[in-house]
């Protein structure tokens, strides 16, 4: 179980229109020009946006995997230990904070071509 740091570059370019921007000691992920993660290359782990709900339900259920990193009016920004996880279950938080994140009309056109019908875009 895990992910490298570099592993994870890769997953992320399964997501549309992503860009990568430095932040000096971190790594921005944005879309649009808005922020949906953060990467710490130095302590191999990614902050990414989520609900406040599922923020809470992830630390409380893994706190060895999940940490809080902060909140932001209706939004939930997790930390994730990459070592910690798996792969399949961080590509669904990186792609839910990407659809979090994304215009609509983009996220109706990703999850059309992963044969998802259901979109959580708040």
């Amino acid at each position: 179980m895990g992910i490298t740091v570099d592993e994870f570059l890769e997953m992320l370019g399964r997501l549309p229109e992503h860009k990568l921007s430095d932040g000096g000691e971190w790594t921005s992920m944005k879309v649009r020009g808005r922020g949906f993660g953060y990467l710490w290359e130095r302590t191999e782990t990614v902050g990414l946006k989520a609900t406040i709900e599922e923020q809470m339900a992830l630390v409380a259920e893994r706190p060895e995997v999940f940490e809080v990193q902060f909140t932001a009016g209706r939004f939930g920004w997790v930390v994730v230990h990459l070592d910690r996880i798996d792969p399949d279950e961080l590509w669904e938080l990186v792609a839910e904070a990407w659809c979090l994140t994304a215009p609509q009309e983009m996220v109706t056109a990703f999850e059309a071509t992963l044969g998802l019908t259901d979109s959580r875009h708040v």
